[in-house]
């Protein structure tokens, strides 16, 4: 286990002895302060609520949501509010931190570029034979650059939360108590923001997790860095486009795209009806088992010889 552990911190010295890998922590943290300026800066994303109008507010802004979706769980939430005279804090630290969650999409695509070229990379270095013929088994090295790819997304993540609350506090101030409002089985509850903070980030880290292993895999299979992080890039953004047109076939809920995005249950806007969040989940995990398995064997059976 040792010998593991020492090939994982040999993977992450490497990882950080490259710019590239600086460079991307530095976009993400620029990406971080570009939300936070324009939320600050920009017309229609902070919603200032006056003491004496704010219910008026949130009614136009009902009114506004329901043209777009009836169902808008904001509508309730809002509407909660007003019986109940709770009046909107606006954008606070609290908030932007929990906003932070849509920003895991960058960290998906930089933990995607990682995982895409850390088994390629050594092909194209010509440093396959160099690596393999060290002590450790194939399947230990292929563990142990898996297990780097995953240490990369979680240091990003640390960034991204770090940086999150550092420019929410600098541009919003505190404010607020540290809670937030929540519609759940159709009844709005408040709950810690930390909880919500979680429940959101942690629903959304599922699909870095799997796009990651998917760019891994196709790494190990093709050996091409550039085809795995492209491919798993389009699969990513176009995935979902693609259940509108397949939603009512009996394969729809058995396809990946259909089942990766968790927040739907959270929401109740599921994309497909009678998908549920076990089915969802099971899915997810035997996609992810394929994925990793499929990696591996071809890694641990591919000739090098001709490298």
């Amino acid at each position: 286990m040792s010998n593991f552990f020492q090939l994982v911190r040999n993977e992450q010295t490497k990882l950080y002895s490259q710019l590239a890998t600086w460079i991307m922590l530095g976009i993400l943290i620029v990406v971080v302060l570009g939300f936070a300026i324009l939320m600050r800066t920009a017309d229609g994303f902070v919603s200032d609520y006056d003491d004496a109008t704010w219910k008026q507010q949130l009614q136009e802004e009902n009114e506004s949501l329901a043209e777009f979706d009836p169902a808008d769980s904001n509508i309730l939430i809002n509407n909660y509010r007003i019986e109940n005279d709770l009046k909107p804090e606006g954008m606070t630290a609290w908030e932007f931190l929990y906003q932070g969650n849509y920003m895991t999409s960058v960290l998906s695509l930089l933990t995607i570029i990682v995982a895409g070229g850390i088994i390629a990379n050594e092909y194209r270095w010509g440093t396959i034979k160099l690596l393999l013929i060290r002590p450790a088994t194939r399947t230990k090295i292929f563990f142990a650059k898996y297990a780097s790819v995953l240490l990369f997304a979680l240091t990003a993540l640390i960034v991204l939360f770090i940086f999150s609350w550092l420019f929410g506090m600098l541009f919003f101030g505190l404010g607020g108590d540290g809670s937030m409002l929540q519609v759940k089985d159709g009844e709005v509850v408040e709950i810690s923001v930390w909880t919500r903070i979680a429940q959101d980030y942690g629903l959304q880290l599922v699909k870095l997790v799997v796009w990651a292993t998917f760019a891994f895999m196709i790494s190990a299979a093709l050996r091409n860095g550039a085809l795995a992080i492209g491919t798993a890039i389009f699969l990513m953004f176009a995935g979902t486009t693609v259940i509108p047109f397949i939603y009512d076939k009996p394969f729809a809920k058995y396809v990946l795209f259909s089942n990766l995005d968790l927040t739907q249950f959270t929401t109740g806007m599921k994309l497909i009806d009678d998908l549920t969040l076990t089915f969802a989940v099971v899915t997810i995990i035997v996609y992810y088992i394929i994925f990793l398995v499929v990696g591996w064997v071809l890694f641990v059976k591919r000739d090098v010889a001709g490298h």
